[in-house]
């Protein structure tokens, strides 16, 4: 290819529908992909296992980032030198976020502290996390296998904004997703983007790299890149808090949105 690409993508709501979580309406796109051999690197809140089980659903072989960049994780060999610390399943992995026991253990302390009810993944049993979650049993208890980032709702009548701030005092960070606010560490989807691009510039390829997001917690993502794309939302609307200079707006909800765009900018080489 005459360009370089490196495809950085979000995944609920993104390249999957945020209701149904298929990426059907992505496949012509996902082919094109394949076709011109375009790296396809999975960027999201989810868990390393709930990545890992939609990558054999993509065949995909690419690296993938967790939990909002709490970790990079490159398959054994990916590049020509050793890019992070090996893992006994097949992994170079570089860890960019706090321990999941350490912000369990902030989280409880500002429960306790402020006195306001929220309610963590930790504190959910899989039933309820994939009622939460609108998850399938099976998909909710990989998304309970965190590392670095917990998931939360504040509970009705509950400050958020106090809570939130609380994080903030305590030195954590915080970021909303599509269905739940997030506590995490000194780490973020666009600073795992940065790394991951310098493995790829080390390795001698000149990339331009593309990142594509629905929401707020991908604000990080794509200031980092040097295409950034959002796709529409539930309504047909733009997550209003996003603004990103050179921001593309991709016509079409989540994986429509998504494939419309991934489709042009493939295309042009085959003009």
């Amino acid at each position: 290819m005459d360009k370089n690409y490196i495809i950085i993508s979000d995944m609920d709501g993104t390249l999957l529908d945020p209701v149904t979580y298929s990426f059907d309406p992505a496949l012509p796109a996902l082919g094109l992909i394949r076709e011109h051999e375009v790296p396809l690197v999975l960027c999201s809140s989810k868990t390393r296992a709930e990545i890992e089980h939609w990558r054999g659903l993509l065949a995909n072989t690419d690296p993938f980032i967790s939990e909002n960049g709490g970790g990079v994780f490159i398959p054994e060999g990916y590049f020509p030198f050793r890019a992070g610390e090996k893992t006994s399943d097949g992994y170079e992995a570089i860890t960019l976020g706090t321990s999941y026991a350490e912000i369990r253990k902030a989280f409880k302390k500002i429960q306790e502290k402020t006195g306001i009810g929220a309610t963590g993944f930790g504190d959910m049993d899989t039933r309820d996390v994939a009622i939460a979650a609108g998850l399938s049993t099976e998909e909710a208890e990989l998304a309970k296998r965190r590392d670095f980032d917990e998931p939360f709702a504040i509970d009705p009548g509950g400050s958020e904004r106090v809570f939130l701030q609380a994080i903030e005092d305590a030195g954590f960070r915080w970021n909303r997703g599509d269905r739940f606010l997030h506590m995490l560490g000194d780490n973020d989807k666009g600073k795992a983007v940065e790394v991951l691009k310098g493995l790829y510039e080390k390795a001698g390829r000149n990339v331009t790299t593309v990142g594509i997001g629905d929401t707020h917690n991908d604000i990080p993502l794509l200031e980092a890149v040097d295409i950034a794309v959002i796709v529409q939302k539930v309504g047909g609307v733009y997550d209003s808090a996003i603004e990103v200079e050179g921001l593309v707006r991709a016509p079409g909800i989540g994986p429509v949105g998504w494939n419309a765009f991934v489709a042009d900018l493939l295309r042009q080489f085959e003009r």
